[in-house]
């Protein structure tokens, strides 16, 4: 799956010169990591049931009061 995608890609966008490719693959890398990132952080107990704007504007208000 992370070899396929931006191959993929690559093909799909009939790109011809390898750093097209490895430009790719670098922002497909970077951008599974980092919806990776938000999903371990929504996962958080502190975060359930709560959107992440409510939440942020909660933790906000509770370090103003502080």
């Amino acid at each position: 799956m992370g070899i396929g995608v931006p191959v993929m890609l690559f093909m799909l966008l009939r790109l011809q010169t390898f750093s097209n490719l490895f430009t790719i693959a670098a922002v497909t890398f970077i951008s599974w990591g980092v919806a990776d990132l938000l999903a371990s952080i929504l996962e958080r107990p502190r975060l359930k049931d709560r959107t992440p704007g409510s939440a942020l504007r909660e933790d906000f208000e509770q370090r103003s009061k502080d």
